[in-house]
């Protein structure tokens, strides 16, 4: 779903896109707004916002920005959310116990425009005020963004995250150099392609009785993702994957 918010919208279709999963305050979506508008994004998505959307509780906050977007997308899930992208960066406070990139606001930005000079889609995600990201969200990123600050008084709030990690992109994008990440002719995979795969995975390994104790299968499943997550995976590669995966379950049922 996407609601038109402007009738003179500028777009930057060379930035990335912003991900609020689970905002609770329109006026913290109106804020944030206003930040990536100072740094020339203009791809903001909601996941599930809990007072609705379009609200107009958003517009005050947004000091004008609101009148500048093009669209806000609204989606019932992070994975829907990201499908068009190649790379999720997640923001969150501490690291978890998900085997992925760490990364400064700083660090994390001039990783970005590398990585879209090489031809990727790059989406970020910030969790809701009141509890950030859940485990399972983290888990469809490929690196972590924290931003630390004083260990005795760390205290930001949502639009607050969004202009310092949106600041360092802007900055990022006028001083890093072109690394680029010859695919062939191939590009890299999205999202989605990517999380089609791990479905159809699941649904074979659990076929296969993989998943033995039912108990840890959440921490097995996390990890299973991890590793292919971790490989940037071009839509050639995944398409391999899934040959192979049809060329295992074909044998497997074939007659002796």
């Amino acid at each position: 779903m996407k609601s038109k918010t402007s009738s003179h919208p500028i777009s930057n279709p060379n930035a990335p896109s912003v991900v609020l999963v689970h905002p609770q305050m329109a006026e913290n979506i109106g804020a944030a707004t206003r930040a990536i508008l100072n740094c020339n994004i203009t791809d903001l998505r909601l996941v599930n916002p809990r007072d609705g959307w379009p609200n107009d509780a958003a517009i005050p906050s947004s000091s004008g920005a609101m009148q500048f977007i093009p669209e806000i997308h609204t989606y019932s899930s992070v994975e829907e959310a990201v499908s068009d992208a190649t790379y999720v960066y997640a923001t969150t406070a501490r690291a978890r116990d998900i085997v992925k990139p760490v990364m400064t606001a700083r660090a994390a930005a001039s990783d970005m425009v590398k990585r879209q000079n090489s031809g990727e889609k790059i989406s970020i995600l910030f969790g809701g005020e009141r509890a950030g990201l859940t485990n399972e969200q983290l888990s469809l990123a490929d690196s972590f963004i924290t931003i630390p600050l004083n260990p005795d008084f760390s205290s930001l709030n949502l639009a607050q995250a969004v202009l310092l990690v949106s600041y360092e992109w802007a900055q990022a994008k006028d001083i890093c150099q072109d690394i680029i990440l010859p695919t062939g002719k191939s590009d890299f995979a999205t999202k989605g392609m990517i999380n089609n795969f791990f479905t159809r995975l699941e649904e074979e390994l659990d076929a296969a009785h993989f998943f033995r104790n039912p108990d840890i299968k959440p921490t097995l499943i996390k990890n299973i993702r991890a590793m292919f997550t971790r490989a940037q995976l071009t839509e050639q590669e995944i398409k391999t994957l899934q040959g192979i995966l049809s060329a295992l379950i074909g044998k497997k049922s074939k007659p002796n």
